[in-house]
């Protein structure tokens, strides 16, 4: 069973969708939103896996919310427009439904998320998973790179930056990519030394030289003079507090 969340600010809709899903025994509805903040906490909160999620929102929409995840949940966008199909799959979408939703069209997205979520698991065994070593300052990672393969010094990483399933790596003036998305990456991290900049970005903190913090709800970084990093207003006051005395 996939613990589910229906983020829609129209009552009615959010209810009739509500009610929909109570048909799926695959599917557990553990909360529900009208508006960005207040899906925000209820996510953090109660970690769904798959979010039922409307674009069209009172101030921020359902793309500004994914923004400021620090996971990638399963997506199934509802909407009543059909313009941000395409921008919808850079983000972890099964489906794309379009209101009023049918019964039939509400069906093949949930049997897509539960073929997905089958997917993902059915060829892991116990013997398969090893755990995770958290790296430190003082670890040294390999890199490959083509035909060759750098050993770099984890504090000489400046920042990681995701490209769909693969991560790329900056390092020097040189860069190349690791075959892991970048949530797996951020979990071996230290993270005294290293932030989720954005959904994109990973940097390490004894790289930044240069901020504008405080000014706005915004703010860049650069990274040894030279590379400009946004970060997000979700890690913005983590960063303060990184940063600060």
């Amino acid at each position: 069973m996939l613990n589910a969340a229906v983020i829609e600010d129209s009552r009615l809709a959010r209810h009739g969708l509500i009610r929909l899903l109570a048909a799926y025994d695959e599917i557990n509805v553990i909360g529900d939103a009208d508006n960005v903040a207040s899906a925000l906490a209820l996510i953090e909160s109660k970690q769904p896996e798959v979010l039922f999620l409307d674009i069209h929102m009172p101030g921020e929409s359902g793309f500004d919310l994914l923004e400021k995840l620090n996971y990638s949940p399963k997506v199934i966008f509802t909407t009543a427009y059909n313009e941000h199909a395409l921008r919808s799959f850079d983000y972890n979408v099964v489906d794309y439904l379009l209101k009023p939703i049918s019964k039939t069209r509400l069906s093949d997205a949930v049997a897509k998320l539960t073929a997905q979520s089958n997917q993902d698991t059915e060829h892991v065994t116990p013997k398969e998973v090893e755990p995770e070593i958290k790296l430190t300052m003082t670890s040294k990672v390999f890199i490959k790179d083509g035909e060759y393969c750098h050993l770099v010094p984890l504090a000489d990483i400046d920042y990681f930056e995701s490209c769909k399933n693969y991560t790329r790596v900056f390092f020097g003036k040189k860069n190349a990519y690791i075959k892991k998305p970048l949530v797996n990456i951020l979990n071996r991290l230290p993270e005294s030394d290293f932030l989720q900049a954005n959904r994109q970005q990973i940097v390490n903190l004894n790289s930044v030289t240069q901020t504008d913090l405080g000014i706005g709800d915004t703010c860049e970084i650069e990274l040894n003079h030279i590379t400009p990093i946004s970060i997000s207003r979700r890690n913005l006051q983590v960063l303060k507090t990184r940063l600060g005395f």
